[in-house]
């Protein structure tokens, strides 16, 4: 079997309205299996967990079916599996629970290279607790974050390193697994911003080396939701806060309120359509190991053609250089404002946002301050077509 890039752009209802989408890494756009399983869970009976009656019975299926599609995913555990309102309320949630065991003194990292969803939360949590927070750089000539960049910022103080496992900016993809062993040396945590990255690459948190990974259904073709991978062992030594009466069993504790119930099952649905697009047979992780196998050459070869139709246009500059990355690409044009870009694009239904998008550090550190630049990102349906839409648009806009 191959790629099947026109079957699956059949089932994503808004491409027929013809836009060229390259803010994937903003956002997806949704199938049709998810909106039919988000619209299917409000149809039927639906209440709070028990197993007294349909409704209840059916939230209790949709949870624990939306835990085992994430843990598929992750390569985690289902008990390990939180689910929140977003990654970066999530961040913040543990970021309080984690400073709770900390003290002055204590060292905190976090790197110039992340979304602000993965700096702030620490920063604020380490001020509150009177800890040291220390940045590691990354090289802006490159776009690489080293395990070196790391090292130097660790210390026998550190108790939590908070990186992305690729740059929702530039596409870089750090080293983690090796960033975790110096992280584990040196007695801390770490906490991986998986956002990005679980949309071009199969995730495994054992392989990874991460103590939590953190990631957005959102950007795989789900539902705007956050999800949090764990070991349970790990969730069961954290007390976070909530209600008297909540239930204090892992990983539930984590979960503060009723859960959104038809989103959990549009999550499951978003794993399954992934699943589909690699070879039948075998578990769903076999499954999404072949689909993302698949995601990655038809991505790695529109980014080739994309990074050779820039090259051939003038004054442009392109900051994404890391040797491994996703098909993310960071745009600057000489003596031209890219949000003026954006909107020239847009107007001929090419949509490729301009900004720092979150990454303010990152953006900074590359010397485009505030403005950051015009970023173009490939998804699963991306077409060729498309990215010659954009390589057009652009060339007309330069002229």
């Amino acid at each position: 079997m191959t790629y099947d890039l026109t079957a699956l752009r059949a089932r994503v209802p808004a491409l027929a309205a013809g836009t060229a989408h390259f803010d994937g890494p903003g956002g997806t756009q949704t199938p049709q299996p998810v909106i039919e399983a988000i619209a299917a869970a409000l149809s039927r009976p639906l209440s709070n967990r028990g197993d007294a009656l349909p409704g209840e019975r059916n939230a209790g299926t949709i949870v624990a079916g939306a835990r085992r599609a994430m843990a598929d995913l992750l390569g985690a555990d289902p008990a390990g599996v939180v689910f929140g309102r977003s990654a970066t309320q999530l961040t913040y949630d543990f970021s309080r629970t984690l400073a709770a065991t900390w003290s002055p003194g204590d060292e905190v990292v976090v790197t110039r290279l992340d979304h602000d969803a993965n700096i702030r939360p620490w920063v604020q949590a380490a001020e509150r607790a009177g800890c040291t927070v220390r940045r590691a750089d990354f090289d802006p000539a490159t776009g690489e974050l080293t395990a070196d960049h790391i090292r130097a910022v660790l210390s026998g103080r550190t108790r939590l390193v908070a990186v992305t496992a690729a740059s929702n900016l530039l596409g870089t993809i750090p080293p983690i697994a090796e960033i975790a062993r110096l992280v584990h040396e040196a007695g801390a945590l770490l906490y991986v911003d998986g956002v990005h990255y679980a949309a071009h690459a199969l995730a495994d948190i054992e392989e990874l080396g991460a103590d939590f990974l953190v990631c957005s259904p959102y950007k795989f073709l789900g539902p705007h939701l956050g999800v949090l991978a764990a070991r349970p062992s790990l969730l069961e030594t954290l007390r976070p806060d909530k209600l008297l009466p909540s239930t204090d069993v892992v990983p539930e504790r984590f979960e503060l309120g009723t859960l959104p119930y038809e989103f959990l099952a549009g999550t499951g649905a978003a794993v399954d359509f992934l699943a589909g697009l690699g070879a039948p047979g075998g578990t769903r992780r076999e499954q999404l190991a072949s689909a993302f196998a698949r995601i990655e050459e038809h991505e790695g070869a529109l980014r080739e053609r994309l990074e050779k139709g820039l090259a051939a246009l003038p004054r442009v500059t392109v900051h994404s250089r890391a040797a491994r990355r996703t098909p993310t690409l960071l745009v600057t044009l000489d003596g031209r404002e890219t949000a003026d870009a954006y909107r020239f694009l847009a107007e001929r239904g090419v949509h490729a946002p301009s900004g720092h998008f979150y990454a303010l550090e990152a953006s900074r550190r590359l010397g485009l301050g505030d403005t950051g630049g015009l970023r173009v990102g490939l998804a699963p349906y991306t077409s060729g077509e498309d990215v010659d839409r954009l390589l057009t648009g652009l060339a007309d806009f330069l002229e």
